[in-house]
């Protein structure tokens, strides 16, 4: 199962997407060859809650994933955590629904929720918990105590990250991952579907939460990183830029 953990569906946390919208970009993720992908949408995206109630309406579930076709999505979100740094958390669709109803009024930048209380509460569900992208200069998790750290089950090499710093990234984020001996996974953070296949994850066939918790630890997977990357992650930033530009003029 080709899977990729860190993608979303919006072109932007601004601006929603439609269900046709994204059934064509989920049919372009499978023809770039992904059986799976993770949906970690912003938790403050504007149309976060009313998105996945027009997903049971149309798409089955079955374990923890609809099924788009041949495709599997798995539920996800990303959270700002106060002290900086982007939180990925891969769940059951229920359990990433009441993720985020607990995290009404902590969307604005001056109200974003600590770590240690998003951890305390996310302790309470079974989940996928991912540091993303833990060098990016923005958003880095480097800064955080060990023991915040220590509680991540993989952290994320980052397909934007690998076209923007290189793929010394992709070491660096290994030898993070072997200091706290935590696996680490590959997530395009595609927005824009020409993204989608720049860098994913073999894993055998999942499908549940569970399942691919267990192959992490067993680590029976592998991470593999398209030859194609930087033109798969610059031609989707040109895309999306000239698609926000279009909006705006239309707004």
């Amino acid at each position: 199962m080709k899977i990729d953990f860190h993608t979303h569906a919006n072109l932007s946390k601004k601006i929603p997407v439609s269900i046709e919208e994204f059934k064509k970009k989920m049919d372009s993720a499978h023809k770039n060859g992904l059986d799976a992908v993770a949906i970690t949408e912003h938790f403050n995206a504007k149309n976060f809650l009313s998105f996945y109630e027009e997903m049971e309406q149309v798409y089955s579930y079955q374990g923890n994933h609809y099924r788009l076709g041949e495709l599997k999505v798995f539920p996800g979100i990303e959270i700002d955590v106060k002290e900086t740094g982007h939180f990925l958390v891969v769940a059951d669709r229920d359990v990433i629904k009441a993720i985020r109803k607990r995290l009404i009024g902590h969307e604005a930048e001056g109200d974003f929720i600590s770590v240690k209380d998003l951890l305390a509460f996310l302790a309470d569900y079974n989940v996928l918990k991912i540091a993303a992208h833990p060098y990016r200069d923005s958003t880095p998790w480097i800064h955080h105590e060990e023991n915040i750290l220590h509680q991540f089950d993989a952290f994320d090499i980052n397909g934007k990250d690998l076209f923007k710093y290189g793929l010394s990234m992709k070491q660096r984020v290994e030898t993070l991952g072997k200091q706290y001996n935590i696996p680490v996974v590959g997530g395009s953070d595609t927005h824009q579907s020409l993204q989608y296949g720049a860098i994913y994850n073999r894993f055998p066939d999942c499908d549940t939460v569970s399942e691919l918790k267990e192959a992490l630890i067993k680590q029976n997977y592998k991470i593999e990183v398209s030859p194609c990357l930087d033109t798969k992650v610059h031609s989707a930033k040109v895309v999306k830029g000239m698609i926000k530009k279009q909006i705006s003029r239309t707004v």
